[in-house]
């Protein structure tokens, strides 16, 4: 995003100097343009979800550690536990789980939950989990959709006014030059801010998805009793062949 503003800001300086930074500037067309997209957007939304997609950007620039290969190695040796002591003994090593969506398979587990139930709870964890994550998503998708048409209602709006009033042909250049400064501030809107950050929480909803998607396969495969090292064969298919190798290397295996 800084990026974003640096190339913004040098081609601007590069064209029109340090005036033309200042002819960006209109106070009318921000108004329009910022204040009648984020209106469109509320109205689009349940007050508490626009709230909540909003504080969602601070998510794009939290890098949240997610190790694919890291569950998987934890689930192995939750499953060599379990295959050495018994499904109890997983309990105990329950308590030093940081992971609350693995901590709750394995105590649902532990209770002796019937396999089908234990994937339907998880499942509809996991399915209520992404639902949040996607209205968030909804509102920057919105808010970058409604952008752009806000900047065209202000550059018609500007068009408008001039077109009544062309008297003096001297101020048709600079009414024209800011009513389409509304069109500018709705594709900055889209394309600098809204789009970016959609894309940034769908691509750590995806990640994050896929992180439970292994949670659930393995605590399932420890519950049905499965050699550990065939769990770790089944768990690194999500992942991509780098991170298998990655996986291959770090694993603690399993006894056969």
């Amino acid at each position: 995003m800084l990026l974003g503003v640096v190339m913004f800001l040098f081609g601007v300086f590069s064209s029109g100097g340090a005036s033309g930074l200042f002819n960006m500037f209109d106070f009318p067309s921000i108004i329009i343009t910022l204040g009648g997209s984020i209106s469109g957007t509320l109205a689009s939304n349940k007050l508490q979800d626009f709230i909540a997609g909003l504080k969602s950007i601070t998510l794009t620039f939290k890098e949240v550690p997610q190790d694919p290969a890291a569950v998987i190695r934890n689930i192995i040796d939750l499953s060599n536990t379990a295959r050495k002591e018994g499904l109890l003994a997983l309990e105990e090593a329950a308590n030093g789980i940081e992971d609350e969506f693995l901590k709750k398979g394995i105590m649902l587990v532990v209770d002796g939950t019937d396999p089908e139930l234990v994937r339907g709870i998880m499942e509809t964890d996991l399915g209520c989990i992404e639902q949040r994550h996607k209205k968030s998503i909804a509102v920057w998708e919105k808010w970058g959709e409604l952008g752009p048409a806000w900047g065209m209602i202000g550059t018609l709006i500007g068009l408008i006014l001039m077109l009544k009033d062309m008297n003096d042909a001297s101020t048709i250049g600079p009414k024209m030059a800011v009513a389409l400064v509304t069109t500018l501030y709705g594709s900055l809107i889209a394309n600098w801010l809204c789009n970016p950050t959609a894309s940034k929480l769908s691509v750590n909803n995806n990640n994050e998805m896929m992180m439970k998607e292994i949670t659930v396969e393995g605590i399932l495969s420890i519950q049905a009793g499965e050699n550990p090292r065939v769990i770790e064969e089944k768990l690194k298919s999500f992942l991509s062949p780098s991170a298998r190798e990655e996986t291959a290397e770090g694993s603690v295996g399993g006894e056969e």
